[in-house]
């Protein structure tokens, strides 16, 4: 699988641009769109979260604390990526069935696809967080580029998924319902609009370790230690230990399930 995705990589850029356009066609604004929603919820939540409930400032591990609208942006950054990427790449086969039914055409890189095309609107999000901190004047350190690891660990998790979910929504159509339902109730499971640090003290120790095996709690506790905490990841030894672990799992169980049942999709579509 591995092998197809580094044969096909030509044209997986290719589509991958593609798709981003293709989500907006016909729109007055086009691609303006996929950094509005994103932009507006952040600003909906720090309306909420910091004015209306008084959040004020959040405070880290390492003893650093940041005004609520930095430490929030540093959290969801990534989970607008896990999120849109998962819920759109689930019904891929769906969307590009015209494709699954051509014989030489290489599908198994239709989920990359959907993982790089929303790269694009990502790293506009990296950038614009980036800025706000500026604006803030709150120091930037060289433990920023640790979003790229970040990044590349989350994609990796992200495609895994995919492989998975999106070989089961063509024979059980509900698993895309199934995957938006998780989605909703993983933004609240997963620490964005609250802070775990604050809270490990005052919740039982069984509640702490299932909420730190969500694989999502590495990755954005991993940007706000990119962006404020100033924590590398080989700090964390066991944490990362972990998701690489499930993620490579989750990996191959989803590259195996969907090769097992590739020969089937045409017909089921």
């Amino acid at each position: 699988m591995i092998k197809d995705i580094l044969t096909n990589k030509k044209l997986i850029q290719k589509l991958a641009k593609n798709d981003f356009k293709q989500k907006f066609a016909g729109s007055t604004l086009g691609v303006i769109w996929a950094f509005v929603q994103p932009i507006i919820t952040i600003l909906v939540y720090w309306i909420v979260f910091d004015k209306a409930l008084n959040q004020g400032t959040q405070g880290t591990k390492a003893g650093i604390s940041a005004p609520f609208v930095l430490w929030l942006s540093a959290g969801i950054v990534p989970w607008f990526y896990f999120s849109e990427v998962l819920s759109a790449g689930t019904v891929v086969l769906h969307e590009y069935n015209y494709l699954v039914k051509k014989v030489v055409f290489p599908i198994n890189v239709l989920p990359v696809v959907k993982a790089v095309s929303s790269l694009f609107v990502h790293g506009f999000f990296v950038l614009f967080t980036l800025l706000v901190y500026l604006l803030y004047r709150f120091p930037i350190t060289p433990y920023i580029l640790q979003a790229l690891y970040y990044s590349c660990a989350m994609m990796v998790l992200t495609i895994g998924l995919i492989y998975l979910t999106s070989s089961l929504c063509v024979f059980f159509k509900d698993m895309a319902q199934l995957v938006n339902i998780l989605l909703q109730v993983g933004i609240w499971a997963t620490p964005i609009m609250w802070n775990f640090d604050a809270m490990v003290d005052k919740i039982p120790n069984w509640l702490s370790i299932v909420l730190q095996l969500n694989p999502m709690y590495y990755i954005t506790s991993g940007y706000r230690d990119s962006f404020i905490g100033q924590i590398g990841f080989w700090e964390k030894p066991g944490l990362t230990l972990y998701f690489w672990c499930f993620t490579i799992v989750v990996f191959l169980l989803g590259t195996h399930v969907f090769k097992k049942l590739q020969p089937q999709f045409a017909d089921a579509l």
